[in-house]
């Protein structure tokens, strides 16, 4: 007797029951590789450095089609708790919607792909194989996440020759959105240098507030460019000035700025990172102080064109919405950014109006949806 079709509306609860927050692993992948090694996924933890990963694939390895699904099963913290109106860990359906934290970023897209991964590996077993990566460190650092995944495949020989993130991706309606790609990211540490002194002699002191505000000026006053063909502008924001100076008659030897910077592909961190530099040169001799960086790279951007995966995607996408996706490079960072070095990749997900909010819910026919277009994906990549 075949096996019932795996609810993506219970796997998705029962995940949520699953207090995953980043680093813990909650049990969220140890339910997961139950359900897909019962479904005959080869399964292997791939934890690292504290971090709980998983891989499963179904079929041959090294085969020369292999459809890969990524996504993570960790989630930030829930906040506080007292202002929740359901458990935020209890999976709960209400009104039409599934509750709890990770319900829309992204337990219900993991339950999403990894149901419709094994209901079509058994009900119309491919000439290939599915491969799920399941990450526990999306949220945090994500250094031992998606990344210890495809180092580990890299070192095993296994490789997806597509991958689909499942992310959500849709800002307001089901199947408005895909990402295409994503901005790059990166985070600069800024450090001035003068000379303390009284503030009633500024000649003995050299200050390096006005240095500071000057530089900061002109980094946000640059315009970085007007957007490419596929990206919006690229951004430099100042998220804060510091100097840690509680004297009204002190001039302060150090003041410190951190700026962060969304990039398109007309720029790479290197780049970026060489006109900053040439900018707080430019004012520490003009002020007489001293300036270092430090700058942190969450991500460079990168673009899959549109083509044969975005048209793959598109196609289930309105056959079971009824909607044409728009292609978008817009948002923040998410390890599709690892994934683009090992094959060609998208993202489409769900609405995520609510992820990271407090009631964190998402509809229980998006969930069921997306099942839906996840399955008419892998039918049409195999055939």
């Amino acid at each position: 007797m075949p096996a019932a079709p795996l609810d993506p509306v219970r796997l998705t609860a029962d995940l949520i029951r699953c207090a995953s927050v980043t680093p813990e692993e909650g049990g969220a992948l140890a339910l997961l590789e139950g359900v897909l090694s019962e479904a005959g996924f080869a399964c292997t933890r791939v934890d690292r450095g504290g971090i709980a990963n998983l891989f499963a694939r179904w079929g041959a390895k090294g085969a020369a089609k292999s459809f890969g699904f990524n996504g993570h099963t960790d989630v930030v913290p829930v906040g506080d708790e007292g202002a929740w109106s359901v458990p935020p860990f209890g999976g709960v359906e209400k009104d039409g919607m599934l509750w709890g934290r990770g319900a829309s970023d992204m337990k219900s897209g993991v339950a999403a792909f990894a149901a419709a991964a094994v209901d079509f590996v058994r009900q119309t077993p491919p000439d290939g194989a599915v491969i799920l990566a399941i990450t526990g460190d999306e949220e945090g650092d994500a250094t031992d996440g998606t990344r210890a995944l495809l180092d580990w495949m890299d070192a095993q020989g296994e490789r997806m020759t597509a991958c689909l993130v499942g992310e959500p991706t849709c800002p307001e309606r089901m199947g408005e959105m895909i990402k295409i790609g994503r901005r790059g990211s990166m985070t600069a540490h800024i450090t001035v240098t003068g000379v303390q002194g009284h503030s009633a002699y500024p000649h003995r002191a050299r200050n390096p507030l006005p240095a500071m505000a000057r530089l900061m000026d002109r980094l946000a006053s640059h315009t970085l460019d007007e957007g490419t063909a596929h990206f919006d502008p690229s951004t430099l924001a100042i998220v804060t000035i510091d100097t840690g100076n509680p004297a009204t008659n002190v001039i302060p030897a150090e003041c410190r700025a951190t700026v962060n910077i969304r990039f398109n592909d007309a720029h790479d961190s290197a780049s970026l990172t060489a006109w900053m530099q040439a900018e707080i040169d430019r004012v520490a001799a003009e002020f007489d102080v001293t300036g270092a960086m430090r700058v942190k790279v969450s991500g460079e951007s990168f673009l899959t064109p549109p083509g044969p995966l975005s048209d793959l995607v598109a196609r289930a996408v309105e056959a079971e919405t009824g909607v044409v996706p728009v292609l978008s490079t817009t948002g923040g960072t998410s390890d599709a950014r690892f994934v683009k070095d090992h094959c060609p990749v998208v993202e489409f997900g769900l609405v995520g109006q609510t992820m990271h909010q407090v009631d964190e819910r998402v509809d229980l026919v998006h969930i069921r949806q997306l099942k839906a277009i996840y399955t008419q994906i892998l039918g049409d990549y195999f055939t």
